[in-house]
């Protein structure tokens, strides 16, 4: 495994700092995608020197010296007078970029060997758990065209590129982005790739080409596990549960603020410091929420509404230990194609503990919910949100817990546009009003492997006919919806909403592709 490579306010020192906090970027993801045109040593000695003078201009010299980057997709031009799906369809090669070749010097993009799609917007880089989302409706459409099940292998084969390159997969491919994962899809992406790739011998053999990969993931995931003691309670992504047991939880290595939301960051310390939260627990549970892919919800906030109060790396979360059964599960099966039958049978242990653990940590009966677990209160954490129906999606739930379940859906997070994400309003994108592809794909095959098919089905047409009527009134499809009242938009969050979008579309194709089928 390689060294991590340096993330931009490393290579530019002062004049990170002072761009960033200048405010000449609304956006703060912008700078940090920008390419330096010379050595940072050198560019940075240039700086000191111009920025004495009393009309130097930051912006300028910013232009000057730095490449900028270009919104994904900004140049394509939408037909509405098609359907839905064929604008997806016309719309994957604007959003797929070729192989890298070795980036210039000091770009923050980390370089992989495959092609590969992005999201779209100022998200210009691949992202861990979209690409699943992204791959369900690559899948579908390879049907008819296999250079997407070659794309599906080639995005497959660069996470294994990045987990062999530095032991784990980042949030993305950008140098900024190295000190934490995001949830943990690398199993699933594994089984749809075997899915999609013919006979059963032939899907064997995908499970046993990535063992070692996927073994290597869940490491990454375990590591500390020896360490935990009653007195040592958490070390990295493992926690010692007080009643005993093992779990998991976000995190991230790096007590800094985020390069790409650096000024909000900072800012926030005014918040947080009368609180007596020091500003390394701040940036911590930051960056540990977007680990965790909801980035931001009441869900991470001791009061349920403000930032102040996150904590996220206090919080077991639910939707993260089902993903990492689901990952022992694939082990197990890897193992057992591989003839390994010792390691399939540890493997196999590992689900089954883990799987009760879930149980006994997050079901709460009084709610008929599962819930996040705050491992320091001791304590469920008190709101209902979509993390919840990940154990339906893994199949660990009993047929009691699951008709619980989807009563308490159907009764509250059923709206117009679909599933909404939380029960909460807040600021926050990952919260009411707003629903989320990957989550309306979470609860719509989770439902379904209970048998709740007429209300999966309810949900999915209503997401869709959002998605179309969104797309026919501006000719793009979103990041994330208000599925509450579809005459507003979206808000909440540190940046617009962004269109594209990677993951709405690959859900899109796959629940309307179940949705011809269930018609026909």
């Amino acid at each position: 495994m390689l060294s991590t490579p340096p993330s931009p306010d490393e290579l530019l020192g002062d004049l990170f700092d002072d761009v960033q906090l200048s405010g000449i970027f609304a956006d703060s993801k912008t700078f940090v995608d920008c390419v330096p045109k010379q050595e940072p040593a050198a560019l940075l000695a240039l700086y000191e020197a111009k920025n004495a003078s009393p009309d130097f201009d930051l912006m300028a010299f910013v232009r000057e010296h730095f490449t900028f980057p270009t919104a994904a997709g900004s140049d394509y031009v939408s037909d509405t007078s098609v359907s839905t799906s064929e604008h997806i369809d016309r719309l994957w090669d604007w959003l797929t970029r070729a192989a890298d070749s070795k980036p210039d010097d000091y770009d923050s993009r980390v370089p992989l060997p495959h092609r590969y799609v992005v999201p779209g917007g100022r998200f210009r880089e691949i992202f861990y758990w979209d690409t699943y989302f992204t791959m369900l409706g690559l899948a579908e459409s390879g049907k008819t065209d296999p250079s997407h099940i070659d794309l599906i292998r080639g995005m497959v084969e660069n996470f294994a590129h990045l987990i062999d390159k530095f032991g784990f997969i980042p949030n993305g491919n950008r140098t900024y982005f190295l000190s934490r994962s995001q949830p943990p899809f690398f199993g699933l992406m594994v089984n749809l790739l075997a899915d999609s790739n013919g006979t059963s011998q032939e899907k064997s053999s995908v499970l046993v080409d990535y063992l070692p990969q996927l073994q290597r993931e869940f490491k990454f995931w375990h590591k500390g596990a020896n360490e935990l003691t009653s007195e040592k309670r958490f070390v990295q992504r493992m926690v010692q549960l007080p009643a005993g047991g093992q779990l998991n939880r976000y995190w991230d290595d790096t007590p800094t603020p985020r390069p790409e939301a650096y000024r909000q960051e900072i800012e926030l310390t005014e918040k947080t410091d009368p609180l007596g939260i020091t500003p390394e627990t701040l940036y911590t549970n930051i960056r540990a929420a977007c680990e965790s892919g909801w980035d931001f919800s009441s869900r991470w906030f001791s009061d349920q509404q403000t930032m102040a109060t996150i904590h996220t790396i206090d919080i077991v979360p639910v939707d993260l230990n089902c993903l990492l059964y689901h990952l022992e599960t694939t082990l197990r099966d890897a193992c057992a194609q591989a003839g390994m039958t010792r390691e399939a049978n540890w493997y196999s242990t590992l689900a089954t503990v883990r799987a009760q653990q879930i149980q006994t940590t997050f079901w709460n009966d009084e709610t008929g919910f599962f819930h996040d677990f705050d491992a320091v209160a001791n304590q469920q954490t008190p709101m209902l949100t979509l993390a919840g129906v990940f154990p339906l999606f893994v199949n660990l739930a009993t047929p009691r817990q699951a008709a619980r379940i989807h009563e308490r859906l159907k009764a509250d997070f059923l709206q117009p546009g679909g599933w909404v994400t939380t029960l909460q309003q807040s600021s926050e994108q990952w919260d009411w009003p707003n629903g989320w592809a990957p989550l309306q794909w979470i609860v719509y095959q989770g439902l379904t492997n209970y048998g709740f098919t007429e209300t999966a089905c309810l949900g999915r047409d209503r997401w869709l006919v959002l998605n179309d009527n969104v797309f026919k009134a501006t000719g793009k499809m979103m990041e994330k919806y208000n599925v509450v009242d579809a005459s507003l938009t979206t808000g909440g969050g540190e940046y617009a909403n962004q269109d594209g979008f990677g993951w709405t579309n690959g859900v899109y194709v796959r629940l309307m592709a179940d949705k011809v089928k269930e018609i026909t």
